[in-house]
């Protein structure tokens, strides 16, 4: 027989079950896929406000006189010029311009906190070890984190009264350190889905008296747990990144359209070489927003065609209920990459017209 593989479980997994939730194996925890259905959740997080639990996200704190340069080094945006409370989004490169991981860094007085994907947090605590100089301290704070977030245009009102006001008044991707319904957190203006929100950094151990402080003050708008499959189909309405889907180790974030998040005037980092090579030369591919039309579903990995010549793949594809059209995003030949170009998506026999588009495919969010 073959080994069985136990998963792992975030300090919100009984309420998941008592909630009814489709549990799945996502990035080796058992996550909730849906509660009530994909599109109503979907919807109510456009609509209202949405509860996510992403605690098997991973966080590591860097501190040392040395973590601003290191860190500079390791990520490709301007980490050193990062102001106290501002969380900024990047990418991690290999040498070869590679990305490693995409991720967010939260910059406080005494350190930084870098949050990262949770299928990469091995990988990625191991690359940054290797990089990490004797004036900088690197610790992964995963095990001991819970995150949750409230997405929506509603979400600043399951919290007033439970945070500093000032939190209610940040502008996006800027953060607090305070209490949360009365324990210390991390407050963040930041999100996965286009609207607006908080994603709420803890301790583990907090977890019980925080989600039921979020059920009872959201309970006045409508706030509903939210899932995985929900969570997939706001994200890609906004064109944001899956990794391992629309970057890897085989991309460069400027093929990824990424390029504002890398700084290629600072002196020296991971990658700088081969991304500035890259851009001289000039990109052989690009990561595109499609539409297609009829109601037939571009998926990942399907073949993008032109003519009956395969220029791409598709790296996401789904339904975009607030669209409410089929999207997916892919990597085609740059040349065929402007707007409007005509293009086929195709598996076996399934012929799908598609067209070029603007990215991102919802451009309604609330968020600030």
């Amino acid at each position: 027989m073959e080994p069985t593989t136990t998963l792992k479980r975030t300090p919100f997994h009984a309420f998941h079950k008592a909630l009814g939730a489709k549990l799945v194996d996502f990035a080796g925890y058992e996550m909730p896929l849906r509660y009530t259905g994909d599109v109503r959740e979907h919807q109510a997080v456009r609509q209202g406000a949405g509860l996510f639990d992403i605690s098997h996200m991973g966080e590591f704190r860097v501190t040392g006189e040395g973590a601003a340069a290191f860190l500079d080094r390791a990520l490709t945006n301007d980490i050193s010029g990062m102001a106290i409370g501002q969380a900024t989004y990047t990418t991690m490169c290999r040498e070869n311009g590679g990305i490693v991981d995409d991720l967010y860094v939260y910059r406080s007085p005494q350190h930084f906190m870098l949050v990262v994907n949770a299928s990469n947090i091995a990988k990625d605590f191991a690359w940054l070890k290797e990089q990490c100089p004797a004036d900088a301290l690197l610790t992964d704070l995963s095990e001991e984190t819970a995150l949750l977030a409230v997405q929506g245009p509603k979400a600043p009102e399951v919290l007033r009264g439970h945070v500093p006001a000032e939190a209610l008044e940040m502008a996006s991707n800027r953060f607090i350190e305070g209490p949360l319904y009365g324990v210390p957190a991390v407050i963040a203006r930041t999100g996965y889905t286009g609207e607006d929100g908080f994603e709420l950094y803890f301790a583990g151990a907090d977890a019980t008296k925080v989600w039921e402080g979020l059920q009872a003050s959201g309970a006045k708008v409508g706030l509903e747990p939210i899932g995985l499959g929900a969570r997939d189909s706001l994200r890609l309405e906004m064109a944001y990144m899956l990794y391992g889907n629309d970057i890897d180790d085989s991309t460069n974030p400027l093929e990824a359209g990424l390029g504002w998040t890398v700084k290629l005037d600072k002196p020296e980092f991971m990658g700088k070489h081969a991304l500035v090579e890259q851009k001289s030369q000039g990109l052989a591919r690009k990561l595109v927003g499609l539409a297609a039309d009829g109601r037939r579903v571009p998926r990942h990995d399907m073949v993008v065609e032109t003519q009956g010549r395969a220029i791409g793949r598709v790296t996401s594809g789904g339904f975009g209920p607030s669209v409410e059209i089929p999207i997916a995003m892919a990597y085609v030949e740059a040349p065929l990459a402007a707007l409007g170009t005509p293009l086929e998506v195709t598996a076996g026999t399934t012929r799908i017209p598609a067209r070029v588009v603007k990215r991102p495919f919802y451009q309604h969010g609330s968020r600030k």
